[in-house]
């Protein structure tokens, strides 16, 4: 996507009027932004094209604010599937509105946008300092989440029925767009309800925001299930480890875990096709060479290999086949055919990995993504997500954020690493 200066406003209700109680911080001016590209010939040619530069809108509280605190009531929803902080930022909410800005009537939505559908019949729940005082402590989300599409106009009713002035919603692609979808039906009501994104994804595969909470502690229980991977294959003569990852589209969890344990000797990513004979050959040679191999596997590599499942889940995406499962039982069957001695052992850590609390790296940047949030909810702006950009907090549009799925680049350097720490081929097809 080609983007334009335009794509990067982000849209506001109205003239922020109201000295904001935030005291004792350094506010930032609407005119502060983050730029988009950090190179200086790209800068340069914008710069003397006169193109315009293109930037983020800097996040941060302003000194004057939209919301009239006192008469503010505030709502949270948890969509998609789980992924370590959540609990993180529903806290990081609650706490930045009640002790910053004094707003005592915040409310959480149970299971996702069903808890915004009446026909569902999910009583809201108050969400108080006290309430969320520990929860940090613990995986998932005390609100519980859920997939699938529902009812734009029943959602905005039951936002006007409540009065709310801000609903804060917290997911991937797919819950983004329905923030998208539930702020542009405010507009047309020409309703004052602001709808802030906070970005969930383990796969850390949203376009313009470069990291997402979750990730780094997603990437810390990858690196144990591959440590448990080579401690099998060294123990077992041709011993191969085997270990799935998620990243259905994105590589990026099973990239990161790959460098951060050189042990790693075939990291297999959607973003690559490989040709399942070049694999099973170099797998041998890898055998043959050094008595034991490991595999990472993200489980939306080599779909193409197993055909499509014809299905879809209650989000909308495709069904993958396990990309896990098929390997371990092509490995296998190769070895025995070859009437070669093999021992594998498949690990999939997968939920194990996204049930987990936040590590404290990543329940910091949720802290942080939770404030940010509060600041753009109550300074006015909507439709748009909390985003990080060249290690600032920023304000991405939502039609941006989801314009395209973010990917690991194969002619990155990131992906130049992971094929020096493997000794992979760099073709496999």
């Amino acid at each position: 996507m080609q983007v334009k200066p335009e794509d990067l406003d982000v849209q506001r209700l109205g003239p922020c009027r109201i000295d904001s109680p935030v005291s004792g911080v350094r506010y930032v001016n609407d005119g502060e932004k983050v730029v988009l590209h950090s190179n200086p010939d790209v800068l340069k040619r914008m710069l003397d094209n006169g193109e315009g530069l293109l930037a983020f809108e800097k996040a941060g509280p302003r000194e004057k604010i939209y919301f009239d605190a006192a008469k503010l009531k505030c709502g949270v929803v948890t969509c998609g599937g789980l992924c370590p902080g959540l609990n993180d930022v529903i806290r990081a909410l609650v706490l930045s509105l009640f002790h910053n800005y004094k707003v005592k009537n915040v409310f959480g939505f149970p299971y996702g946008y069903e808890g915004l559908t009446h026909r569902y019949g999910h009583a809201p729940v108050e969400l108080t300092p006290a309430a969320v005082s520990r929860i940090h402590e613990y995986g998932g989300t005390i609100l519980g989440s859920s997939r699938g599409n529902q009812d734009i106009g029943e959602m905005v009713d039951t936002l006007d029925r409540m009065n709310l002035g801000i609903l804060f919603a917290l997911g991937g692609d797919g819950t983004l767009r329905g923030a998208q979808a539930i702020a542009e039906e405010i507009g047309r009501r020409g309703l004052k309800i602001s709808v802030i994104g906070i970005p969930k994804t383990i796969d850390n595969d949203i376009s313009y925001v470069e990291r997402s909470f979750g990730f780094e502690t997603a990437v810390s229980g990858a690196v144990k299930a591959i440590d448990a991977a080579h401690t099998e294959a060294k123990g077992a003569r041709n011993g191969i480890g085997l270990v799935k990852l998620m990243g259905r589209e994105s590589g990026f969890i099973a990239v990161f875990a790959s460098l951060a344990r050189s042990d790693v000797n075939f990291c297999l990513i959607p973003e690559v096709p490989f040709r399942l004979e070049k694999l099973l050959q170099s797998v041998r040679d890898r055998l043959e060479r050094s008595g034991h191999a490991v595999i990472v596997v993200a489980e939306g590599a080599g779909q193409e290999l197993m055909g499509e499942t014809g299905q879809r889940d209650a989000s909308g995406n495709v069904k993958f086949k396990d990309i896990g499962l098929f390997l371990k039982d092509r490995i296998n069957a190769y070895f025995q055919t070859a009437g070669m001695d093999s021992t594998l052992k498949y690990i999939d850590p997968s939920y194990t990995i996204r049930g987990v609390p936040a590590n404290a790296y990543d329940s910091a940047f949720c802290l942080l993504l939770g404030q940010n949030a509060v600041h753009a909810g109550m300074a006015g702006r909507t439709n748009m997500v909390v985003g990080y950009w060249m290690n600032t907090f920023t304000h991405v549009p939502i039609p941006l954020a989801v314009s395209a799925r973010k990917k690991v680049d194969p002619n990155s350097w990131v992906w130049s690493s992971v094929l020096t720490s493997t000794g992979q081929p760099k073709e496999m097809r």
